[in-house]
């Protein structure tokens, strides 16, 4: 039988809290993706406080420091003098430390080699470049808003790489790839320079990896150059690995990629299969800032104009019909809503209810099945008389909970 739940909305959204999921049986691949990526406790970012250290560790930082200084002159990474003697050195230097157990001498031999690396490679200078991947940016990947605790999040999507002529273009000989990495370093880079380097801040980011149509086979070489890369040269870079679109070959990639983890960046490690993307998501990224094609509400030129205006979040359970009912509306104002559900593959539709005795209630959306690829819905409507707004999700076909998001803008009517 068929569950309404009302949810009665004044005009400044509220949130609403998630329903707690209900328990499942996991699959064989389930438990073997558990098994292969979560043996580890769950990372824990460093907060960088001096005070926060161990006397061991602190002596560690010290020592770091010496040897740093018989070794090099003035050096710096990202515009910080990592002999500075300041707060944001010592993050750097923290970084490293970290990435080596606090072993100094292993630190310090890492340190080394990613400053030869970085003037190498010209990385101080490699965020101004023109690369000639503008058909890649925003695509395959890119840096995009922030999760819940202000990390700034980057996107990897490499399905576009199945179609073998794009695949050609960019990875077709060693010069095409060593360009690629190039740009993919740009990329981190432009990310990095939206960090606060100090204690307590923002000091890392959030990676989000698309694993849908990902060609594994083709892809093995750059990716295995990729993970390398960034190991050796952005310790402690990335608070969080987000791996969405799972397919069930993933096991066999988290083998091939596992020689090249630590057990630290195991640790980071969250799986979303298909169909719990935006579920996931949500759990460290508000639906204002996931992009609309995770079932988000946020597009590229959202950012333009600004931080993105919040949403309030609810669940949909299976078996169940929600209508948020948008009260208050004044008789000639304009309502503009946004509304998105996780996988959508439900019923939407939308109506005004007149509060005058005798009006009838205006359809502005019939009942529709929206399928589980379509983006958010944005619409408007101006009332002629005062009201209510009924927005319907109806999931009464499905056993599944979903996540959803909305928010809406009321412009009150002019006065003449």
């Amino acid at each position: 039988m068929e569950a309404s739940s009302p949810l009665s909305i004044p005009q400044t959204p509220q949130e609403n809290p998630d329903a707690s999921p209900k328990p499942f049986r996991k699959s064989f691949v389930s438990s073997l993706i558990e098994a292969a990526t979560l043996r580890s406790p769950s990372f824990k970012e460093d907060t960088y406080f001096i005070s926060h250290l161990k006397a061991s560790e602190k002596k560690a930082l010290q020592e770091l420091k010496d040897k740093l200084s018989d070794s090099h002159g003035s050096e710096s990474m990202w515009g910080i003098p990592l002999l500075g003697g300041d707060e944001k050195a010592d993050v750097i230097l923290l970084k490293f430390l970290r990435a080596r157990d606090f072993r100094v001498s292993d630190a310090l031999t890492m340190l080394q080699k990613c400053l030869a690396w970085r003037k190498e490679f010209g990385a101080d200078n490699i965020v101004d470049e023109d690369l000639g991947f503008k058909d890649l940016e925003g695509v395959v990947a890119y840096m995009h808003a922030y999760d819940r605790e202000g990390h700034p999040v980057c996107y990897n999507a490499y399905g576009v790489f199945k179609d073998k002529d794009m695949y050609e273009k960019i990875f077709g000989d060693e010069e095409k790839l060593k360009k690629f990495l190039r740009w993919r370093v740009q990329v981190l880079e432009r990310g990095i320079n939206l960090l606060h380097f100090k204690p307590g801040g923002i000091n890392s980011i959030i990676q989000v990896t698309d694993l849908k149509d990902m060609p594994k086979r083709e892809l093995r070489v750059a990716s295995n150059q990729i993970l390398s890369l960034f190991q050796d040269n952005y310790p402690e870079m990335v608070a969080r690995k987000v791996f969405i679109n799972v397919p069930w070959y993933f096991s066999m990639l988290y083998s091939m990629f596992s020689p090249f983890l630590t057990q630290r960046t195991k640790s980071k490690f969250v799986i979303a299969r298909e169909g719990n993307v935006a579920e996931t998501l949500y759990k460290f990224i508000r639906p204002e800032n996931v992009p609309v094609q995770y079932g988000g509400l946020s597009r590229p030129t959202d950012l333009e104009n600004g931080p993105p205006k919040p949403a309030s979040e609810f669940t949909v359970k299976g078996g169940e019909k929600v209508n948020l009912e948008i009260e208050g509306i004044e008789g000639g104002a304009t309502i503009t809503w946004d509304i998105v559900v996780g996988g959508w593959d439900l019923d939407y539709s939308a109506e005004f209810v007149p509060s005058t005795e005798g009006s009838y209630t205006v359809v502005i959306e019939k009942p529709r099945r929206v399928a589980p690829s379509e983006e958010p819905v944005h619409a408007s409507f101006t009332s002629k008389e005062p009201g209510k707004m009924v927005l319907s999700v109806d999931n009464s076909k499905s056993r599944r909970r979903k996540v959803a998001a909305y928010r809406y803008f009321v412009r009150k009517p002019m006065v003449v």
